[in-house]
């Protein structure tokens, strides 16, 4: 998988990455799946790396400054291309999905990041950071409110979201909040060809998605990633069977959801029962 000639390495931190590990690559001869099998990763990873569509990691940095002996320059820049607005553990699942042709969630008792509301936003953060002082909690809010923008961009992705029926009913920064959010929920999936919202009721029962949230990524020309979260850590995961049970899971989770249209109607029904006084 050959890198793209046309990366312009002083584009960014991760772009001059590239840059570099490719040059380190040819200097030592070696092939990108030469390279991938001597600190024990794929081809593809390299490829990815080289042309910044991966965010590289320091432990994998580490082990190509070894085999490339080039001290300790690739783990350098790689605390730099890492510089992010948001958690460490959610930067790189951050970056892909800006880069994602489709984007799959699953989420059990929370409205998605990209469609959430300032209100819903804010209400979610300080409970999370109970103790965390204002300012630091309005900066969280403006990262999460820059990330929705990606739905406005010119070619955005196609997004699919399943909500299970709880978090309609959850009552986030009470009545109000919880009304604007899934008008606004509501509103966007009708109004946006590229935004499909399904609910999954309670009558489903248990599947695969009970403990936790999920996002699967899908890419033109890069393997498919899945990204799982928990309060305080997430989880990118790349290795292709776990990417392929996730996959056929989300698909199973959409085909006992409501229908688009069902789904559209109980948004629209939630929202007026926490409006009513």
């Amino acid at each position: 998988m050959a890198q793209p000639k046309d990366l312009d390495p002083y584009k960014d931190a991760r772009a001059f990455y590239g840059a570099e590990l490719r040059r380190l690559r040819e200097a030592a001869g070696m092939s990108q799946c030469e390279l991938g099998e001597r600190v024990f990763c794929s081809e593809s990873y390299i490829s990815l790396c080289e042309s910044a569509n991966r965010r590289p990691k320091l432990d994998m940095s580490r082990a190509l400054d070894e085999v490339l002996g080039s001290g300790e320059h690739l783990q350098r820049l790689c605390r730099l291309a890492q510089t992010s607005k948001v958690a460490g553990y959610f930067a790189e699942a951050a970056e892909l999905q800006l880069q994602a042709s489709f984007i799959g969630s699953y989420a059990s008792m929370l409205v998605l990041g990209l469609l959430q509301t300032e209100a819903y936003a804010r209400a979610l953060t300080r409970a999370a950071h109970p103790f965390a002082a204002p300012e630091v909690i309005e900066g969280h809010v403006r990262t999460r409110m820059e990330r929705t923008s990606l739905l406005d961009s010119p070619a955005p992705p196609v997004l699919w979201v399943v909500i299970h029926e709880a978090a309609l009913l959850l009552p986030v920064g009470g009545n109000a909040v919880m009304s604007e959010q899934l008008t606004h929920l509501a509103e966007r999936t009708a109004a946006r060809p590229r935004l499909v919202t399904q609910v999954l009721p309670f009558s489903a029962g248990a599947h695969p998605f009970l403990h936790g949230s999920m996002t699967l990524m899908q890419f033109t020309e890069a393997p498919a990633a899945v990204y799982t979260e928990g309060a305080y850590s997430g989880q990118l995961v790349e290795e292709p069977k776990l990417v392929e049970q996730y996959r056929s899971a989300y698909d199973l989770a959409r085909a006992v959801a409501l229908s688009p249209e069902a789904s559209l109607d109980r948004l629209v029904s939630a929202a007026k029962e926490f409006a009513t006084p």
